[in-house]
């Protein structure tokens, strides 16, 4: 049985699936995946928490089946936050180098970034992550890692995430009543991205959608480094809603159909293909034509697809992304949607498995693991960190209350 200190878990909370995965830190610094475990989720909606008793349950159960498949008990989690409430922002600050010697220490790159994050924001909202891009050693840019050289000046270009108070809270809250405490928030795009992109997509400049339940989010990385962050408020759950309506079944019986018989291409479906869909209240299923599937699943995509080409434009990377994009999450399962997207993009593009794990590799080889496995990768590199502690009662006050004061003291 492994030591509670070499066990890292990530807890993945969405729209449709709760996902906790465990793994065990090896001496050589890789990752065992020994435990997987899953829950519907019915308290979420748009990636926001709207029912905590519900959210509780849900992650109880997916904890419960992963620890009986790891043989552990689990008390602290990495945890994934998305939703349309995340905004980023890029900063830039500037300091002078503070030692005679002129050599930079790690106490001149904590001022920089420092001085970087130091934007205003509303009382009710806060820093999830901040995001060093590079740095510029007296003029010089594209320094990743400036600790030892010598300069005068040095500035740091940064990505800020912010999230609102209460939505991190509230997941908090959710985590700490299961018996949690929360070791760090982290971003769902950034998780996704530890777990699916490699180091050259990175570096050439990549775009990587996770096509959620609730929401479609978006990283754009150059140069190593994550320069834009969007959330899309459109998912998985609209491909659902539309394949409802359009062939008049229940909900569940169209997340069914999605799942089994969805396809992005017409192309790729024979003629002949058929499905059983179920009837409203009790009437007898029906026997349709896949390619009406097809129809109906198609536009939405094609609806996603050109939202982030807008969103990349917008940004002002569309001639920069040489690497292609990446596109997971559960939606991006489905036959044709990479073929799709490099339809609408004009882009290369692949689906994006999680990678660079060992262990439980066939059971985490799926996009809806991209999240949950990118959080325990994110969990091995700052496992020693703890932002957050249980929340009592009053704590969201007394956080909102330290908000404003540091807020009035910038301006009285």
């Amino acid at each position: 049985m492994p030591r509670e200190s070499d066990v890292i878990v990530g807890l993945d909370i969405g729209t449709t699936k709760i996902c906790a995965i465990i793994a065990e830190l090896l001496d050589d610094g890789g990752l065992d995946i020994i435990g997987v475990g899953t829950s519907p989720s019915k308290g979420l909606r748009k990636g926001v928490v709207i029912n905590i008793e519900v959210t509780v349950d849900s992650i109880k159960r997916a904890l419960e089946e992963a620890e009986l498949m790891a043989g552990v008990d689990v008390h602290s989690v990495f945890v994934g936050i998305a939703g349309g409430h995340i905004k980023g922002i890029n900063s830039r600050g500037v300091i002078a180098v503070s030692s005679k010697s002129r050599e930079i220490t790690q106490k001149d790159v904590d001022r920089v970034i420092d001085a970087a994050k130091a934007v205003a924001l509303p009382v009710d909202r806060e820093v999830i992550h901040v995001l060093p891009q590079e740095f510029i050693v007296d003029g010089q840019g594209g320094i990743k890692e400036p600790l030892g050289m010598t300069g005068v000046r040095l500035e740091s270009e940064v990505h800020i995430v912010t999230g609102a108070v209460t939505s991190a809270q509230n997941i908090i809250k959710c985590c700490n009543r299961a018996g949690l405490e929360v070791q760090d928030i982290v971003l769902q795009q950034l998780a996704s991205s530890l777990s699916t992109l490699t180091a050259d997509e990175k570096d050439l400049g990549a775009v990587l959608v996770d096509i959620g339940g609730g929401t479609s989010d978006i990283a754009i990385f150059e140069e190593g480094s994550i320069w834009h962050t969007a959330v899309l408020a459109v998912g998985g759950d609209h491909l659902t809603n539309d394949i409802a309506i359009g062939l008049r079944t229940p909900m569940h019986e169209a997340e069914e159909i999605k799942k089994k018989h969805g396809c992005a291409l017409a192309s790729l479906i024979e003629r002949e293909e058929h499905i059983e869909v179920g009837g409203m209240g009790g009437r007898r299923p029906r026997t349709m034509s896949r390619h009406m599937l097809c129809e109906i699943i198609r536009p939405r995509l094609e609806e996603i697809f050109s939202l982030v080409d807008r969103e990349i434009r917008r940004a002002g990377f569309g001639e920069t992304v040489v690497g292609g994009m990446v596109v997971t999450g559960g939606s991006s399962i489905m036959p044709g949607v990479p073929e799709l997207a490099e339809e609408i993009l004009t882009l290369p593009v692949r689906r994006g498995i999680p990678a660079g794990v060992a262990g439980l590799v066939d059971v985490v080889a799926s996009p809806i693991y991209a999240t949950a496995v990118g959080l325990v990768q994110y969990g091995s590199q700052n496992r020693h960190q703890r932002k957050f502690r249980r929340v009592t009662e009053g704590a969201l006050f007394s956080r909102v209350t330290e908000r404003m004061r540091e807020w009035f003291g910038e301006f009285f």
